[in-house]
């Protein structure tokens, strides 16, 4: 498919440019298709190796299956894996599920809030250590001036206002209207000191694209995206209170590419399933203005 050749050498592209022009830099990995593809791209950019952290923001409400396949992965490609949580937050049972608060406010404190002081390094930092399978405290307190992301402008209104290097002030808050311009592949990678940059090699990719890429590449997915037999299957995954599923018959990688040629959920957005969405006025641009992914 010619067409996710152009996608695939632009996003590599990307990967290495950031890598060239930016400071302290790091990836974003929640274990979602979009961000294992962004994963794979990173070890085709670099061959087999990523040269940066992936970060994961655990929010300990995750499907457990989502952590078991993020733990196995890690170790067979020997990741350099680094963790970040809002402990207090967690320790208070300040969550949703828990009652203390709306969905909104639990993403605004164990991810957005999670993810800010985790990439200025403010917050402890956990790294896996592989030889012994046990969590360490991250020495490197240094901020991450760059993080790579698996953002796609077709999956929800405010990431498609994002740019491929987006920037961030010093607090990860996003001036919409004040970003660079990229026209003819040039990108702006020179910002002023303590800009934080977003960057984003998927932004043109669509959901029909992502999936397209996992059946050529055969990249490995959680099964929760598969019908097991029950006639449902989850569309998009993120923490297990505010993630439903869909109906759909699709059990392997191939039906659910069919499904998005085909229309079935042409009318139906990809984050439908997402209930925190909804309690933002079903979109995320109050949450995303403040860092959220």
């Amino acid at each position: 498919m010619p067409h996710l050749d152009t996608l695939e050498n632009k996003s590599i592209h990307i990967f290495r440019e950031a890598y060239s022009q930016l400071g302290n830099l790091c990836m974003l990995w929640s274990i979602g298709k979009d961000s294992t593809v962004l994963l794979w791209l990173a070890r085709k950019a670099f061959f087999g190796h990523v040269p940066f952290p992936l970060v994961h923001i655990d929010t300990h409400h995750k499907i457990p299956e989502m952590i078991e396949y993020r733990d196995k992965y890690a170790v067979k490609w020997n990741l350099d894996m680094i963790y970040g949580e809002n402990a207090e937050a967690l320790a208070n049972k300040n969550t949703y599920p828990d009652g203390k608060c709306t969905r909104i406010e639990c993403c605004r404190l164990l991810k957005t809030e999670a993810l800010s002081h985790t990439l200025s390094g403010e917050w402890p930092r956990w790294r896996i250590n592989h030889a012994n399978g046990k969590y360490e405290i991250d020495s490197n307190t240094e901020p991450y001036t760059g993080v790579i992301v698996g953002v796609r402008a077709d999956e929800e209104g405010s990431r498609s206002k994002e740019r491929y290097f987006s920037p961030r002030n010093r607090n990860n808050d996003w001036d919409v209207g004040n970003q660079p311009p990229e026209f003819w592949n040039q990108y702006k990678t020179d910002f002023a000191k303590g800009t934080h940059v977003r960057v984003h090699p998927l932004l043109d990719w669509t959901e029909l694209n992502i999936w397209e890429y996992i059946e050529r590449e055969n990249i490995p997915m959680v099964s929760l995206y598969f019908n097991k037999g029950n006639g449902v299957r989850y569309r998009s995954l993120g923490c297990g209170p505010c993630t439903n599923s869909v109906q759909s018959e699709a059990a392997t990688v191939s039906e659910i590419a069919e499904e998005l040629r085909t229309g079935k959920f042409a009318n139906i957005a990809e984050r439908s399933g997402r209930a925190q969405d909804k309690e933002d006025g079903g979109g995320l641009e109050t949450l995303r203005r403040e860092g959220y992914m």
